[in-house]
């Protein structure tokens, strides 16, 4: 009966909502104010931070683990387990000096104390971990300009570089570098997936996958607050994931979680109204915050596939011209986001230049695939887009757009995680994708180009290789010059672009909705939940 009452979005679905949320908040203000609740529709696939290549496995590793340094909200490189680093003249040599205060969280294997404090020589083992060719972790390319790396003593951490590169502090904010002990993953092997151990503000509890995780607070964590009290202040965190976003607002309406991240179509038009704004009626219940996003949407293109329409520039480049951008943001997502008119370098990066994006030509684009049509003999041009539910508008518009030009598009949904293993693998012509920033340098987005990150070993999921793109992509490390940089980054993306190895349709912008009693969440450019100074009133 909700299904059907949410589905046909009548007026009683404000009503239903409303009533939902005052019934239970008696019920709420007797629950464990110290539990933050949410859930991860798109499901997680391990608690291993060298595996970590999502941003759903980002946050709840977030919770578990801690690098050398982190990032805040407004994506500045603060200290964590180093409390301090020195960068040599040349840009080569990294020498980190570590607290004597970060344990591990507790396990039987640490011995009678069940914990130990973390050492340099931890680091040296987790890094040599990182690039192990047996272990595999997707995370190793971070390390690909790493010479070497040595503990000095135990609290000395030296990382030598074998060129300068001026955005490597900023890799090891993300948590494939994150420190983990030698005597716990070696005991779990392949399990440490699911029996993590790490220094973070919270320790694991339990998982049971597919339903729920648990996290328990770390009374021993290092970092405290501006007043010098103790961090987190929750005392757990617990994780559904109902892979139904509908489903998932209903639960936050209800109460039953705090906070819900994004848009979908089941509810944007229920809580937003046409330009953005948070209605009314859900003005007294419920918080929104939101702010830049570095991260593009975007659909690719397999480059190997075997069929004809893939392998053609024109088809591509039809599709880029055929549909509008911001007709879409308008419609589809309330206003919500920025029509990608450049590159696949979101705005806000250096590097972005909405002269190498596609503009809305219709015409342009009927014309196009009427070449491909001369030129091939193939009368009915068709392509397959895969998709998942959550995005299914967004591919059905542009399906309907793309029908004037005389091309059929064929739209296929498929679960998150099936599609990443398509993709990876590939096994699908076009993806429904998008690329979050790791850290605030554009080579980090232009690194999905690079010939030598072909899936399923790295993130070049299109099997895009040019030999003037490569040598850009490996010069622009040894620029220190930001302007000299800028332009490279450009150049690299226009390349891209000319071959329209992808269709950029929209640039992010991150939107949290919580609970009124919920305070201190922030929100940062990358989206990555940090839940140690949130509290629940």
């Amino acid at each position: 009966m909700i299904k059907n009452l949410l589905s046909n979005k009548k007026p009683i679905y404000t009503i239903l909502i409303l009533f939902l949320i005052s019934c239970t908040n008696d019920k709420n203000n007797n629950r464990d104010s110290e539990v933050f609740r949410y859930n991860e529709h798109a499901n997680i696939n391990t608690l291993d931070p060298a595996f970590s290549r999502t941003l759903q496995d980002n946050s709840v590793n977030n919770h578990l683990f801690n690098g050398l340094v982190q990032l805040d909200d407004n994506l500045n490189i603060l200290p964590s387990i180093a409390k301090k680093w020195i960068i040599s003249e040349d840009g080569k040599t990294y020498l980190f000096t570590l607290r004597n205060d970060v344990y591990f969280h507790k396990h039987e294997l640490f011995g009678k104390d069940s914990t130990r404090a973390v050492t340099a020589e931890d680091f040296t083992y987790s890094l040599n971990r990182l690039r192990d060719e047996k272990v595999a972790a997707p995370g190793s390319w971070v390390l690909n300009k790493v010479d070497d790396f040595r503990a000095v003593n135990d609290s000395l951490f030296e990382i030598k570089l074998n060129q300068p590169f001026p955005a490597f502090i900023g890799l090891l904010t993300m948590k494939y570098c994150s420190v983990v002990p030698k005597e716990i993953v070696e005991h779990y092997g392949n399990n440490f997936r699911s029996n993590p151990i790490g220094t973070g503000p919270f320790k694991f509890k339990r998982w049971e996958e597919n339903i729920k995780l648990v996290f328990r607070k770390n009374h021993n964590y290092f970092e405290k607050d501006e007043n010098g009290n103790s961090l987190p202040y929750l005392e757990a965190v617990a994780v559904t994931f109902l892979p139904d976003k509908q489903s998932e607002f209903l639960q936050f309406a209800q109460g039953n979680i705090d906070y819900i991240s994004g848009l979908d179509a089941s509810y944007k038009d229920e809580l937003l109204t046409a330009d953005g704004k948070l209605r009314d009626s859900y003005s007294n219940h419920i918080n929104m915050i939101q702010g830049p996003y570095l991260n593009t949407e975007y659909l690719g293109f397999y480059l190997e596939s075997e069929t004809p329409e893939i392998q053609s520039e024109l088809i591509r480049k039809a599709i880029n011209y055929g549909f509008d951008r911001e007709k879409m943001i308008t419609y589809l997502r309330n206003g919500i986001g920025h029509a990608a008119d450049g590159g696949f370098i979101p705005i806000g990066l250096p590097g972005y230049s909405k002269a190498i994006g596609y503009s809305y030509q219709p015409e342009k684009s009927k014309q196009l695939v009427e070449q491909f049509i001369k030129e091939t003999g193939i009368s009915n041009p068709e392509i397959t887009i895969t998709t998942t539910s959550n995005y299914l508008s967004f591919c059905e518009f542009i399906q309907r757009e793309l029908e004037k030009t005389g091309l059929k598009i064929n739209v296929d949904v498929m679960p998150e995680s099936a599609l990443r293993s398509a993709r990876s693998n590939g096994k699908i012509d076009i993806f429904r994708s998008s690329w979050v920033a790791d850290y605030m340098d554009a080579e980090n987005y232009l690194s999905i180009f690079y010939s030598k990150n072909f899936a399923p070993n790295g993130s070049n999921y299109f099997h895009y290789k040019n030999a003037q793109f490569d040598s850009l992509y490996n010069n622009a490390f040894s620029v220190t010059d930001i302007e000299d940089r800028k332009l490279m980054y450009t150049t690299m993306d226009s390349l891209a672009m000319d071959k329209a190895l992808m269709i950029p349709l929209f640039y992010d912008e991150v939107v949290r909705f919580t609970q009124k009693n919920v305070e201190g969440l922030g929100i940062n450019a990358i989206n990555l939940l940090d839940l140690k100074r949130v509290r629940k009133n």
